[in-house]
């Protein structure tokens, strides 16, 4: 096996300065997220979420399925394990890696239920299978295939001919951010990280040392 030690890339597809860099940090994101899509990323919406109770950090990987100048949406079952750590603690923090891209973001903030109508919507937007793998799963609890695949069965079947209702403990959650870092890589380890950070209503940027 080669040695750990020894792996190592360098970066040279792009600069991130303070003069190309849009003032809105939203509008950076979609940037950056629109040259992902385009550049034809597997699963570009694939985003690190960071929990945390009684000092204990979780972290796993989890799909956004929304942003605006709001914040950044996903969706869950609110009785999982990061369901509810979020419940218990709002804190949390995101991150996307385009490693193609050479390219970064982290944000961190507060999450916050969105309602129940529009995770109703977006439920029953989803295909069916996804909605019945979401009301049939027991999220995070100790759990067999033979009970998991029967959970699914038995629902489908119950809903053959009808709508399948949205779980009561299924949701949305909108990540309210408070910073936001756009990490650049670049040659020589001289990475560009620009920082954003709401102060007054109002969102400011600095640099910062790689």
């Amino acid at each position: 096996m080669e040695n750990i030690e020894n792996l190592r890339k360098d970066y040279s597809l792009a600069q991130l300065d303070e003069e190309n860099i849009d003032k809105d940090p939203f509008k950076q994101f979609e940037k950056w997220f629109n040259q992902a899509l385009d550049s034809k990323l597997l699963e570009p919406n694939a985003m690190a979420i960071a929990t945390s109770v009684n000092d204990k950090p979780s972290v796993r990987m989890v799909l956004l399925k929304g942003f605006s100048e709001k914040g950044f949406i996903f969706y869950t079952n609110y009785d999982s394990h990061k369901g509810k750590s979020l419940l218990n603690n709002h804190n949390v923090a995101l991150t996307f890696f385009w490693s193609e891209l050479q390219r970064q973001v982290r944000i961190e903030g507060r999450a916050e239920k969105i309602s129940q109508e529009k995770s109703t919507e977006y439920f029953h937007s989803r295909p069916r299978g996804s909605q019945l793998g979401a009301a049939s799963s027991p999220q995070s609890q100790i759990i067999t295939r033979e009970e998991l695949e029967n959970n699914y069965e038995t629902l489908d079947k119950a809903h053959e001919n009808s709508e399948i209702p949205k779980p009561e403990n299924w949701g949305g959650f909108l990540v309210v951010p408070e910073t936001i870092e756009f990490w650049q890589g670049r040659s020589s380890r001289l990475h560009d990280r620009i920082f954003f950070r709401k102060e007054n209503g109002f969102w400011n940027f600095v640099r910062l040392a790689p």
